[in-house]
């Protein structure tokens, strides 16, 4: 027999019973039942129950063993009494009884509980990450996710892609987040960068003539932490593919990762034809660029409604600023005063004057609007507000007042808020979909200038024509993000590989031709030498996994993850260079006071 096990904790079965077996485990837990132990062995694969009796002879020892102890059994496979079956465990019809045991490693008192997993504070389980690992549902999400990579990689391949690596060590890249810099030793005052991602490279193995790539790519950026992101590194599939329209790129990656998610939703229905929704569609419709479609509220504008009414808080800012307008965020069934102001109340928690309303009743047989904006717009007015929303008894509608560039984000936050109180969100289920048609540039308020939307690398539509003779912030790109209830999860698209355009590009952000050349060199000379079409797109392999483990934090999907201030509280990073190191790196340290 094998030194430490016959059976791995989740094999055993009444196929077993009367064998002797030897298995080796953690205790996950030891119950004293009047003079019988029983105690729950648990490994990598499942948990199988033991029981001892006094008159074996490795009884005193097994009195002593404690949880999280790690022990060698040699037993006897024995079948369950119908009531003592236990049908949600794989090995629930069997038990071993202990004729022999071997303590391989004692456990300290723990830090924290590994049994029954009660929220424990943030830094103990990452300071312990080791025993918080041990935990049923983070182990359990971690193999999920090396199964849901695994899935990745196979389906690409079915799809005809070939894995690339590409670099860690680069040249630092303006992809919209800090850069890690790394000092070379070599090359006194110079710095290497860990890619944000292996963008540039990915398109230059276009130009090299490998015509479909993906990788999962390890991405680095110097950022504040949040929920859906974590601080220092991330994962990605990456690809890429040459002589592509965005159409062929949504119509070869849409299956794969359909398949995916079908794979490992556990029965949840997932879209399977994904909607293609323009970017000022969603912002209207939705007010985010990310819609959660599990959400059935879809805003509408009802500004004409307000214009010259009774209500002269609209009217009056309607009346003085012809880009103003009023979204209507319906919400069926929300018609009580009372939920009415309860909306009302959360939206002056976030800083607003409030949020007007109408909800509809019925009087006799009449069927009128009730709230303050009723009676000050009138019947008519409030019956045609009804009307095109598709509204009826029992129902409500909220109205937002503002510029929509100003005003969109409250909006989708009171959309979600809408729906999520009056439990209209189907949260069982995938909602998919592609946003497409992203505007190329933007205003930054804090520089003063035109800058990248998005992706600075992608092809405006209309290409050198259309940077060299329209309004920039009217042009749009070929670019697409994928969107999974309320997560972007994917952003890609179709690559501006033309020498002239991509200058002129990054023109009209300020930089100068020389600039372009000497800060994007590799990808400038390479289009220069006959570039592909191409296009592609990164998936959020973190972001998927947490939703398909239907976790709230990347941190219950990573293996070792950061805190919140972007510490490794396990190993102790980042941590203070030594002297001769420094003087090795031609490095002097000039850290301020905080």
């Amino acid at each position: 027999m094998h030194r430490y096990r016959s059976h791995t904790c989740a094999a055993l079965t009444t196929a077993d019973v009367g064998n002797n077996v030897r298995l080796s485990g953690w205790v996950h837990r030891v119950r004293d039942h009047g003079g019988l132990l029983f105690i729950d062995l648990r490994d990598h694969y499942g948990m199988t129950q033991l029981v001892i009796d006094p008159d074996s002879a490795a009884f005193k020892l097994a009195e002593t063993v404690r949880s999280e102890w790690v022990i060698r059994v040699d037993g006897e496979v024995k079948k369950r009494t119908p009531e003592t079956i236990n049908a949600k465990q794989a090995t629930g019809e069997i038990e071993v009884f202990i004729r022999e045991l071997e303590v391989l490693g004692e456990a300290k008192e723990l830090p924290l509980p590994v049994f029954g997993e009660p929220d424990y504070p943030e830094d103990i389980r990452l300071r312990y990450r080791f025993l918080d690992l041990r935990r049923e549902t983070l182990h359990a999400n971690i193999v999920k996710r090396t199964k849901v990579i695994s899935s990745m990689r196979r389906r690409m391949g079915d799809a005809g892609f070939a894995e690339y690596s590409t670099p860690i060590l680069t040249a630092s890249s303006p992809e919209g987040a800090r850069d890690f810099l790394v000092p070379s030793r070599i090359h006194p005052g110079t710095f290497f960068a860990l890619p944000q991602a292996p963008q540039q490279y990915k398109q230059l193995l276009m130009v090299a003539g490998f015509d479909r790539y993906f990788q999962i790519a390890p991405c680095f950026r110097d950022e504040d932490p949040r929920a859906d992101r974590l601080p220092g590194e991330f994962y990605q599939l990456d690809l890429e593919m040459s002589f592509v329209t965005q159409e062929d790129i949504w119509n070869t990656v849409q299956p794969v990762m359909t398949a995916v998610f079908e794979e490992f939703a556990e029965g949840k229905p997932v879209t399977k034809e994904w909607p293609r929704i323009p970017y000022q569609t969603a912002i209207r419709k939705y007010g985010s660029d990310k819609p959660d479609l599990r959400n059935p509220i879809e805003m509408q504008a009802v500004t004409a409604h307000f214009a010259g009414s009774g209500f002269k808080v609209f009217a009056g800012q309607i009346a003085a600023d012809d880009k103003t307008e009023v979204w209507a965020v319906p919400g069926k069934t929300g018609g009580s005063r009372a939920f009415c102001d309860r909306i009302n109340g959360w939206a002056q928690s976030e800083g607003q004057p409030g949020l007007a309303y109408i909800f509809w009743r019925k009087e006799g047989e009449v069927l009128e609007g009730a709230g303050p904006v009723a009676k000050n717009i009138g019947p008519e007015r409030t019956e045609a507000i009804r009307t095109q929303l598709g509204l009826g008894e029992g129902d409500a509608v909220f109205f937002v007042l503002g510029r929509p560039d100003k005003m969109y984000r409250f909006a989708g936050e009171a959309r979600t808020k809408v729906g999520t109180e009056l439990n209209l969100v189907d949260k069982d289920r995938f909602e998919l979909c592609w946003i497409v048609d992203f505007p190329f540039y933007e205003w930054s308020e804090e520089e003063k200038k035109v800058d990248f939307a998005h992706n600075p690398f992608s092809m405006p539509q209309g290409g050198l024509a259309a940077l060299q003779s329209q309004d920039p912030l009217t042009i749009k790109a070929f670019q697409y993000d994928a969107v999974c209830n309320g997560f972007e999860i994917a952003s890609g698209s179709i690559r501006n590989q033309e020498p002239e355009t991509m200058v002129a590009a990054f023109e009209l952000t300020g930089k100068s031709r020389d600039e372009v050349e000497e800060q994007f060199g590799g990808l400038y000379r390479a289009f220069q030498y006959g570039a592909p079409p191409h296009g592609g797109a990164a998936f959020g392999i973190d972001r998927v996994v947490m939703l398909l483990c239907g976790a709230e934090n990347l941190r219950e999907i990573t293996l070792f993850p950061m805190n919140q201030q972007a510490q490794d509280l396990l190993m102790g990073a980042p941590s203070a260079a030594s002297s001769k190191q420094l003087r090795e790196l031609h490095l002097r340290l000039n850290v301020q006071d905080k």
